[in-house]
């Protein structure tokens, strides 16, 4: 492995942020989801109507995912959550989605690993997590490669394509990475 948070592995993966030349591309990205669990349309759920989403907490950030000869394969992002009031409470949520040509290549592995060490080194948070459609184990088996623990099943924690579904959580300490 690489010694720096950026880098890492043989088949070279890569963060860096979106450039001018990446807006396009990453714009048809959004408006065509590349699995069933970045699908977020669909009616909403019930009882909501339609309230606009939270304010979302500040902090948060997103990254390309790129391959050894820098083409963009993918997204990183993330964002803070509170487990108290204080700010020592504060962990850091992400998220990623690697498109369906570099899928299974162990860029999604890399990318989490490496995105956990660029959080720990540029934020005080003690605890980054993440959580996956109990389903996609592909991305279970990716996080688990790149050093996340299980931790348990959300129930009916996330609302996509008309219904509830259950999420595995998983994490990262400071000290395991």
């Amino acid at each position: 492995m690489s010694g720096h948070p950026l880098t890492e592995g043989t088949l070279l993966t890569r963060l860096r942020p979106a450039g001018p030349d990446d807006a396009a591309l990453l714009a048809a990205w959004r408006a065509d989801p590349c699995s069933p669990y970045e699908d977020w349309g669909g009616p909403p759920p019930p009882g909501v109507l339609s309230a606009p989403p939270p304010a979302p907490l500040s902090g948060g950030g997103d990254l390309v995912v790129a391959d050894a000869e820098d083409r963009p394969i993918g997204t990183v992002s993330w964002h803070p959550v509170l487990f108290g009031p204080n700010l020592g409470s504060q962990a850091m949520d992400i998220g990623i989605s690697v498109r369906p040509f570099a899928q299974g290549r162990g860029h999604g592995a890399r990318a989490q690993r490496m995105l956990a060490r660029f959080l720990f080194t540029t934020t005080s948070v003690h605890r980054v997590q993440a959580s996956t459609d109990v389903d996609n184990l592909a991305e279970q088996k990716a996080l688990e490669r790149a050093g996340y623990r299980r931790e348990g099943v959300l129930r009916g924690a996330q609302w996509r394509q008309g219904s509830w579904h259950d999420l595995v959580s998983y994490a990262c300490l400071r000290h395991d990475v």
